[in-house]
C-alpha cells in the first residue's frame, strides 16, 4: 500500500489572496494561528501534519482550512473536509482537536466545528 497508506492527517491552510490578510481580516493574528497549527503538529509527533497553500478558492468564507484523512480515514471511507470562516481561536482548537483525534473516517469532528464546514469549489467537487 505504500506512503498513502501511513499519510497522517493534514490540515491544509490557506494563506492565498485573502486568507491570513490582515488588510481584509484586521484584527485577528493569522501568523498566531500559523504558528498554534503547526506547534501542535510537532507535538503530535506525527499524528497529523500541517502545510500551507496558496488560495484554495472560497475568498468569501475565508480563513479556509481543509482537513484531508490520513490514509486509515480514507480506507474508513473519510473525505476531505473544507472548513471555512476559521478565524477565532475556539475553531482552530476545534480543528486541532479532531486532528489529533485521527480527522476524517476516523473520529467524529466537534458539534461546533460541523457548523463550519463548507463546499470546495467547484473544481475540487468534480474530483471526487
Amino acid at each position: 500500500m505504500g506512503a498513502a497508506a501511513r499519510r497522517p492527517c493534514t490540515l491544509v491552510v490557506c494563506r492565498g489572496c485573502c486568507c491570513g490578510d490582515t488588510r481584509k481580516h484586521p484584527g485577528y493574528d493569522h501568523g498566531w494561528q500559523l504558528e498554534r497549527l503547526r506547534a501542535a503538529a510537532t507535538a503530535s509527533a506525527g499524528g497529523f501534519e500541517v502545510r500551507t497553500t496558496d488560495c484554495l478558492g472560497p475568498c468569501d468564507q475565508a480563513n479556509v482550512i481543509v482537513v484531508q484523512p490520513s490514509g486509515a480515514g480514507r480506507r474508513a471511507g473519510g473525505l476531505a473536509t473544507w472548513v471555512g470562516f476559521a478565524m477565532d481561536d475556539d475553531c482552530t482548537e476545534d480543528v486541532l482537536s479532531w486532528a489529533a483525534a485521527g480527522g476524517p473516517g476516523v473520529a467524529a469532528p466537534p458539534a461546533t466545528l460541523e457548523l463550519q464546514f463548507i463546499d470546495p469549489p467547484r473544481p475540487a467537487r468534480a474530483r471526487r
